[in-house]
């Protein structure tokens, strides 16, 4: 107060201030324990104790909407699968003649040829509610959270019924059952067993269809496929020629495409590709094109998408002397001539000597169309084209190499199997000694053996000996009676490292390559012949052969 300045000084409460200090650490604490855990559990399980609710997503209408139009190559399934978008349309027609319509559809085949996208597909044609998932969403840590799982799946599927329930991968949770292990709690049956009550609890007048897929059908259980729960089972197999070649169509939508590039030729060149293999092709034709700087992707990247694809990236850092050079060269110049002369053989496509994945040069054929069966003079014929790789060696070169390893490894495979599966032996007959063996579970046998004798087994491995000789000798004697061709076809290979399947065939006819405009004159000359051969009347008994005959024969 002596510089009339009055102040008033205020005790704290330290009881409060005891309070605060003790009180603040601890609710950090249970902050941090809610947004670590009761968040995440939310997240995880939609909410701390939901584990028994079902994880299916379910695609609404219009939502990410797949219909048929954006499906091709599986034609048969896809008619086969009408049946089900008919009843969820019309339920009535069905019912009024009092058919039901089967309660589930399981789609079976090979992975990627487009089993989820067909179920996709029915409910955006039906324009139904979609539930997703997958089998493995089932099974958790807990004991019954995947049956509870289960039961509350079904109910979500009543109240949003007519709708589509789909479980991919199935045979996660629907494996067989019987599997002889003694005692314990197995979580997988109590949820195979929720699921299979499930299914006969609910009737198809309710409107919900079931459809599962899998590609593994054999380890499913019984009870999953009797009739009254999955009815149908459709087969999804791999697309044909004309199937690839709408796929692709379907894919080249998403892409700038050249008008030159010719999809049937592609298709005609991946046998066995799925349809998610083609996907994959297009998308790497893209990549190649783009990187390249291309305005559109053309017929070149579309190839070196698939050879990348099926037999992987060329390896040009893969250095070769001049002596590894020569031997690949002629190894493929072998394969490549004893392939043109045999009988009933698919086009060639190309002969490289550039090393792809694992191998150091390759020789690829074309086929003019699907095969479900081979002859047996298609498959001599192959096995002397796999032996003309190491014949070449032996012809023009000092030694032989490791470079026939994998043909070897094919040829005693299709020889085997001529004479153990396909009864194409003329010594031991319509026989088979091929294993019969399953993979299945323990309780069960592990392994059914098809027993044979030591003396059987002899003669089967002699005659597989046999087929393989004949094989060998064959091609030793074509590349023999071709010799001069032989050393041309690896020396052009030497020069251009990679030629296509009509300059293999000009430098086996005319000894060399023609030019652009010969090349043009003898395409015009060939369909002039082949115009007045269509106009010339038939004759019993004749046939009309286009082309020169050869001037060496194979021997049959």
């Amino acid at each position: 107060m002596e510089n009339g300045v009055r102040f008033e000084v205020s005790p704290q409460n330290p009881y409060l201030w005891q309070f605060l200090s003790g009180a603040i650490p601890i609710l950090i604490v249970i902050g941090l324990l809610y947004f670590l855990f009761i968040r995440q559990m939310k997240m995880a399980g939609k909410g701390a104790m939901s584990f028994g609710k079902s994880r299916a997503k379910m695609l609404t209408r219009g939502k990410n909407k797949v219909t048929f139009k954006d499906v091709a190559g599986v034609e048969e399934p896809r008619e086969e699968l009408l049946e089900v978008v008919d009843f969820l349309k019309d339920p009535k027609r069905f019912q009024k003649l009092g058919g039901r319509i089967p309660k589930g559809v399981l789609l079976v085949g090979p992975p990627g040829t487009g089993k989820t996208l067909l179920a996709k597909a029915i409910a955006g044609e039906a324009n139904v509610p979609f539930f997703s998932i997958s089998g493995s969403d089932f099974v958790e840590m807990f004991v019954g959270v995947g049956a509870s799982r289960v039961r509350d799946m079904f109910e979500q599927g009543r109240k949003h019924a007519p709708c589509i329930i789909f479980i991919d991968e199935i045979d996660a949770v629907g494996r067989s059952r019987f599997s002889g292990i003694g005692g314990g709690h197995d979580e997988r049956e109590q949820t195979l067993n929720a699921l299979l009550v499930e299914m006969d609890g609910f009737d198809t007048q309710e409107g919900i269809i079931m459809i599962a897929a899998t590609n593994r059908p054999d380890v499913l259980d019984n009870a999953l496929l009797r009739p009254g729960r999955f009815d149908r089972q459709v087969y999804v197999d791999l697309p044909s020629l004309a199937g690839r070649e709408e796929i692709l169509k379907i894919h080249v939508k998403k892409i700038k495409l050249s008008r030159e590039s010719d999809l049937n030729r592609i298709a005609r060149g991946t046998p066995g590709f799925s349809g998610a293999d083609l996907a994959n092709l297009v998308n790497e034709a893209a990549l190649l094109a783009a990187r390249r700087g291309a305005d559109a992707v053309e017929l070149k990247d579309l190839e070196e998408a698939r050879d990348k694809v099926r037999w992987g990236r060329e390896r040009r850092s893969r250095l070769m002397d001049d002596s590894e050079k020569k031997t690949t060269a002629y190894h493929e110049a072998g394969h490549a001539i004893v392939l043109a002369e045999v009988e009933d053989s698919e086009p060639l496509h190309k002969v490289t000597i550039i090393p792809r994945g694992q191998a150091l040069g390759a020789t690829m054929q074309l086929p003019e169309k699907d095969r479900y069966t081979q002859g047996r003079r298609a498959l001599i014929g192959m096995l002397a084209g796999l032996m003309g790789g190491r014949v070449a060696e032996e012809l023009a070169c000092d030694d032989i190499t490791t470079g026939a390893a994998n043909d070897i490894q094919q040829a005693t495979r299709i020889a085997r199997s001529m004479v153990c599966d396909w009864g194409m032996s003329d010594d031991l007959g319509m026989q088979s000694f091929g294993s019969n063996e399953e993979v299945l579970f323990l309780g069960r046998e592990v392994a059914r053996q098809h027993e044979i004798s030591e003396d059987t087994s002899r003669k089967v491995d002699s005659e597989v000996s046999r087929l393989l000789k004949e094989a060998y000798s064959r091609a030793k004697q074509i590349l023999t009676d071709h010799r001069d061709k032989l050393d041309l076809l690896a020396e052009t290979l030497l020069e251009r490292e990679t030629l296509d399947g009509e300059q293999v065939a000009e430098l086996m006819k005319h000894g060399r390559l023609l030019t652009e405009v010969e090349r043009s004159d003898a395409s015009s000359s060939t369909d002039k012949a082949a115009q007045e051969v269509q106009q010339a009347p038939e004759v019993e008994g004749n046939s009309t052969v286009i082309g020169e005959p050869s001037s060496n024969p194979s021997p049959a």
